[in-house]
């Protein structure tokens, strides 16, 4: 059974228009919050195990020779995609005319394109299943079964920004999870691409700008956030996924997020919010509060 027969799928009469995201919406609260980066790698470790994407992602991404560019980039364009107003719609169009001609050839002469609807959707749909695995380790709560819906609504207007067929989106969360289950179960494999990219988030390489007499500095500083980042993407993906690439996880390793995930939860909310938040998630914000209070001064101008 594939994905695409596993369940029902939304009326292209029933999906919103393309809009930006705006103040009030759940990705708004949190998408911004240093915390996504714990679970993005899960994200993308799922991503590598699709063929197509394993394929394009092999011969086209800088994953390997530039990680931590190809990783800062990707934070900053997912920050434009809630936060960047029009402009956060239009970053789905750059990122599409940028895959377009990404495509490649395997040696088994099957051809990959990087927009095929599937693999085009199963990158997005990568990121609804990470927004929920975090609030399941890095929040207080779990979301429970109605904001699991709720937050899956702002998902599907975020893959109606990037022009996600309506063949490739579920009706509603419970569908979704049906959706997820099949797609780890019967579509993904375990590649070279997946395992390269957990080989390389254990090590964080050092920026091409950074001097060579300073990247044995780096190395050591950063070798902590390597293996913790390595740690949290295995425990996050599913065990399916886990079991298919060979990757162990103990009822210790377990215990062990969940207390990280207790620490991260409780410590994040006493941090100053240009910490808590990205760049330009923190920016964001901070201009619709002057905005908010600009529209109050004006209401209760003399008249």
């Amino acid at each position: 059974m594939t994905a695409s027969t596993a369940v029902d799928h939304i009326d292209a009469r029933d999906l919103p228009p393309r809009r930006p995201f705006a103040p009030g919406s759940r990705m708004w609260d949190e998408t911004g919050l240093v915390t996504f980066s714990l679970t993005a790698g899960s994200a993308f470790l799922l991503q590598t195990m699709e063929p197509t994407i394993s394929a394009v992602v092999d011969e086209h991404s800088t994953f390997r020779t530039d990680p931590t560019g190809r990783a800062l980039r990707s934070i900053a364009s997912v920050m434009m995609w809630v936060y960047g107003g029009e402009e956060g719609v239009a970053e789905a169009d750059r990122l599409r005319a940028m895959h377009a001609p990404l495509n490649t050839t395997t040696p088994d002469g099957v051809r990959h394109t990087a927009l095929s609807s599937g693999p085009w959707a199963w990158v997005l749909h990568t990121g609804t299943f990470a927004f929920t695995e975090n609030a399941e380790y890095f929040s207080k709560r779990p979301l429970t079964a109605e904001e699991k819906q709720a937050y899956y609504a702002e998902a599907v207007q975020l893959l109606r920004n990037f022009s996600v067929p309506p063949k490739e989106i579920p009706q509603d969360y419970a569908a979704f999870e049906k959706y997820f289950e099949d797609m780890v179960d019967n579509r993904l494999v375990a590649t070279d691409t997946a395992r390269d990219y957990l080989r390389v988030i254990r090590s964080v390489g050092a920026p091409k700008q950074l001097p060579r007499a300073l990247v044995p500095v780096w190395k050591a500083a950063l070798s902590p956030v390597g293996r913790l980042q390595h740690f949290v993407t295995v425990g996050t993906t599913p065990d399916a996924a886990r079991r298919k690439l060979g990757l162990e996880w103990s009822a210790a390793d377990e215990r062990k997020l969940r207390i990280i995930g207790r620490v991260v939860a409780h410590g994040l909310p006493l941090l100053p919010e240009r910490l808590r938040y990205f760049p330009i998630a923190y920016e964001a914000r901070r201009l619709e509060r002057d905005r908010a209070r600009l529209r109050a001064v004006i209401a209760h101008r003399p008249v």
